[in-house]
């Protein structure tokens, strides 16, 4: 196994490690600011739930339903002022039965976390594709 590495915080050493922090968000319809609105919601969630800061993340993988075309929803997230964060955009697989109208994300940061206490953020409808994590 691999020897996480350390930062110094508050004049102390501190392990950290790469973790993946897993999202998703049903939104009402597609428009703009519908997928915007619901980027938003689902990045800062991530981040509120989980202690991360924008120093904190390395890259965010942000994929759309593909009956959500009307705006990229990594755009949210330059808005909030991730600027300087690796995003890509990419479009789920359609397969048939699956959830309507939701963007996920996987977001890679650097944590002193464990890995069991990393948060998942499931929100709206998109709650019930993991019904077995804590809300």
């Amino acid at each position: 196994m691999i020897s996480p590495g350390a930062v110094t915080f508050d004049g102390r050493q501190v392990a950290v490690a790469v973790r993946a922090i897993r999202g998703a968000i049903q939104v009402g319809e597609n428009t703009r600011d519908e997928v915007l609105d619901g980027a938003t919601e689902l990045v800062l969630e991530v981040m509120r739930r989980n202690g991360v800061s924008a120093d904190d993340l390395i890259s965010i993988l942000f994929t759309a339903t593909p009956d959500l075309t009307a705006e990229f929803p990594a755009y949210a997230a330059r808005q909030l002022g991730l600027t300087d964060v690796p995003l890509m955009c990419a479009s789920e697989i359609a397969v048939p039965g699956a959830m309507p109208r939701t963007l996920r994300l996987l977001a890679h940061v650097e944590t002193a976390r464990p890995r069991s206490d990393v948060r998942h953020v499931y929100l709206r409808g998109a709650a019930a594709l993991r019904t077995d994590l804590p809300q």
